[in-house]
């Protein structure tokens, strides 16, 4: 690399993430910290040079981040979602649907169930699942009181691990995108969803504590103070309280007024992805879908259905068309501080990745082989747990391991599928819940939590399943086969749990909190 600075591609090129991260555990501040990680990055970029810094920060940082394309094209996005929740929350059909969900819905079990189930419906973008999902169910959860980091942590479980899994999502097509000349990327994307462990695991995970009504280390905490004392939140957080505000929509909304524009904004996005990848110039769909550029896709398709919304509703006469105007700067309002936070995140990056933390990384990787040749899949599994968590990206994990991955099958072809499902899942893992995340983000944002209390309570949960999906990966290196290691990674998942379950300081649900107090009064 032309003028790489003196500490290219070393050890501290870590630094940067792991003071953002540090600080935002310490302090449960996200902002600063993520400035602070910003600011240490322009440091051992520039050394003493003054001007250096501040321009790294501004120009090779900020600026950079909020000028690149893809980035611009997932913010107008998020500020289009933004817009479509403030329209379904004040039509009133966000509080019909969870009025029709209270009704139906009985039990806290239930409520917590039908949350994922709604998560893994709405597979085709973890952004879309986030925002979307949160604005459902937070009135059907709140009724039972769950506290919000309890749902930050089932929205972001039904998230990225969905999405991985799933051949028609936006993040096929970035795995897709990854693959070697000559290699069908679709094709080796659904041949590693048997062996991609963590989310599979997640799944399992998720179903597991909420069918044995029980939660564990931080998460104990703010469940046991939402129910017992009512306080949903544990943490105040004053743009949460202001979203709830917001929220409080018309009382003349029906069911429709949610469900239509939920499966208006999903059809426009699918389409407008499979637009991007020249579908309706004659390639076929699914080609269509892993050549697709899922930012400019996005938005296009959330652009559209915007407008088919607003026609929707003026139409039905359930908001006017000014009062649909007045859900564009509320809209926007909303998604300031994710947007905040995810440019933060994104300036973060582009500091490790001008200090060679790609590079650094990369030499850790092909330094393996030999004997270990069995433990590669899970060396490469937790490399990517590392990378994904300190840079917050998964899709730039997919775009430094992948490559290496299949250079590595190569030599190895036998592993190949293992290989580059490891390398996937620990993306994911880190995507998950690294605080610098962007998806983590857009949970917290979804279910108007603190941030900070998200990441806390669900890093514990979502790291149990990484340790064990790492042992999985060891016997899929020498067992070759996905079948053994899922079997012994759900039996060990679920002896976790029951051991955590029996454990001090755990905290199980009441029978009484599995009352709905809606249908009682």
């Amino acid at each position: 690399m032309e003028n790489a600075p003196a500490l290219y591609a070393t050890a501290w090129a870590v630094l940067p993430p792991l003071i953002a991260i540090g600080l935002a555990l310490i302090t449960k501040e996200v902002y600063s910290s993520l400035f602070l990680g910003v600011l240490t990055g322009a440091i051992l970029y520039a050394g003493a040079d003054f001007d250096g810094i501040v321009n790294h920060v501004l120009k090779d940082g900020l600026i950079a981040s909020l000028s690149d394309g893809w980035n611009v094209g997932i913010l107008i996005f998020l500020v289009i979602l933004g817009i479509i929740v403030a329209l379904m929350n004040l039509s009133g059909g966000s509080k019909a649907f969870g009025g029709w969900a209270l009704r139906k819905v009985r039990t806290r079990v239930a409520a917590e169930i039908a949350t994922v189930l709604l998560g893994i419906i709405i597979f085709v973008d973890d952004y879309f699942n986030c925002l979307t999902v949160g604005s459902v169910m937070k009135p059907v959860t709140d009724e039972f009181r769950v506290s919000r980091a309890k749902l930050a942590y089932i929205i972001d479980a039904t998230a990225a691990p969905v999405c991985i899994i799933a051949p028609v999502s936006s993040w096929a097509a970035a795995v897709s995108s990854f693959a070697g000349e000559g290699q069908n990327g679709i094709h080796l994307f659904i041949q590693c969803i048997p062996y991609n462990f963590y989310a599979l695991f997640t799944l399992v995970m998720i179903f597991s504590i909420i069918l044995m009504k029980f939660d564990y280390l931080k998460m104990a905490e703010f469940e046991r103070n939402a129910i017992e004392n009512g306080d949903l939140f544990t943490i105040v957080d004053d743009n949460a309280a202001n979203a709830d505000a917001a929220e409080e929509g018309s009382d003349k909304g029906i069911v429709l007024d949610l469900v239509f524009p939920v499966v208006v904004l999903v059809i426009s996005c699918v389409l407008g992805m499979v637009y991007t990848g020249g579908f309706f110039s004659g390639t076929n769909f699914v080609t269509a879908f892993s050549d697709s550029d899922a930012s400019v896709g996005l938005s296009m398709g959330a652009l559209v259905a915007l407008v088919i919304i607003i026609i929707y509703y003026t139409c039905r006469r359930t908001i006017s068309f000014n009062q649909c105007m007045s859900c564009i700067p509320e809209g926007m309002k909303a998604m300031v501080s994710p947007i905040l936070v995810l440019t933060l995140a994104w300036s973060l990056k582009a500091m490790t990745d001008s200090l060679g933390l790609a590079d650094f990384v990369s030499g850790l990787v092909k330094g393996m082989g030999g004997a270990a040749v069995g433990v590669i899949p899970a060396a490469l599994f937790l490399i990517a747990c590392v990378l994904a968590f300190a840079s917050g990206t998964s899709w730039g994990t997919f775009g430094i391991l992948i490559p290496l991955g299949l250079a590595i099958t190569e030599t190895h072809p036998e592993l190949a599928t293992p290989i580059i499902a490891a390398c996937m899942a620990g993306a994911v893992y880190g995507d998950h819940c690294s605080p610098i995340s962007d998806t983590t983000i857009m949970a917290s944002a979804g279910a108007n939590c603190n941030h900070v209390s998200h990441v806390a309570t669900q890093l514990p949960y979502a790291t149990t399943v990484a340790v064990i999906s790492a042992i999985a990966y060891v016997l899929a290196g020498f067992l070759k086969s996905p079948v053994i290691p899922l079997i012994v990674g759900v039996v060990l998942l679920i002896g976790t749990l029951f051991y955590f379950r029996s454990r001090e300081g755990s905290y199980k649900v009441p029978e009484s909190a599995n009352r709905n107090n809606a249908a009682a009064n």
